[in-house]
């Protein structure tokens, strides 16, 4: 059995590939208990498989994730679905059920998960959206919904059962600034109100310092540099300074691999 002070995942020389693109190169990171972790890389870096590769949706072709002590590519399809049964998912886009409304939505997981009267589902569902500030919209459709508060609907479905640990997939992509810092403190209250752990995948450095525990940079398919806080502001690596600072030269390239655009474009040497 995992001790308390344990890390909730450990990950080891995780590898994973479609194809011949080949993604992750051997990450190893661990998140504790109780923590907020940020996962920052730039758009294509893995970030998004990794939280697949967590929650047993995708398996490695190398190395492993454990959560909970237990290896997540060895659980039987039983084993698996219980295991996510403990997990929240704050999707991309939201993911909200377009045909319901925001409170059939936070319902949705407690009626499928429980057995629940719906005096209590109710209550629940209101609860959660108080939490989020959207109590009073619960009878809107996602469609009736800015962008924001779609965000903060999906972060109280993400909720809904009081996981153990919440997964953020690009919270904080396509908000406005106000929205954005909403979103930002909600993750942070949250967190620590309810006791769970979090991952925040994103290519926002400056929302994650705000936010979070400890710092993961991927690169190039593995870890390129990590650390608290102070140290990534205290950083002086050239891949952590240009996430930092927002340069546009340094080791994270602009450019996708290609051949002279000459080549391509059928110019003259001349």
């Amino acid at each position: 059995m995992p001790k308390a002070d344990d890390p909730l995942i450990r990950i080891k020389y995780l590898r994973f590939s479609y194809g011949r693109n080949v993604v992750l190169k051997g990450v190893d990171l661990e998140v504790p208990r109780g923590k907020i972790v940020a996962i920052l890389g730039a758009s294509g870096c893995g970030k998004s498989t990794l939280l697949r590769l967590i929650g047993g949706q995708l398996k490695p072709r190398g190395g492993f994730v454990e959560v909970e002590g237990r290896v997540v590519r060895d659980m039987r399809n039983d084993e698996l679905y219980r295991m996510r049964r403990k997990m929240g998912m704050m999707f991309q886009k939201s993911g909200l059920f377009t045909d319901l409304s925001t409170f059939e939505n936070i319902a949705f997981p407690m009626r499928e998960r429980t057995a629940l009267p719906e005096s209590i589902i109710r209550d629940l569902v209101m609860m959660k959206l108080h939490a989020v500030g959207l109590r009073g919209a619960h009878k809107l459709m996602p469609n009736e919904l800015s962008g924001g508060m779609q965000r903060r609907v999906a972060l109280a479905r993400a909720i809904a059962l009081d996981p153990m640990l919440v997964m953020y997939d690009e919270p904080f992509a396509g908000l406005d600034p106000i929205s954005l810092n909403v979103i930002a403190n909600l993750i942070r209250r949250l967190n620590d109100a309810l006791g769970v752990t979090s991952i925040v995948v994103t290519y926002d450095v400056m929302e994650s310092l705000k936010i979070a525990d400890y710092i993961y940079f991927i690169a190039d398919g593995v870890v390129a540099a990590r650390g608290t806080v102070e140290e990534v502001n205290a950083s002086k690596d050239p891949f952590v300074r240009q996430f930092v600072d927002c340069l546009p030269d340094g080791p994270v390239a602009f450019h996708y691999p290609a051949r002279p655009v000459a080549a391509d474009l059928r110019l003259s040497a001349s």
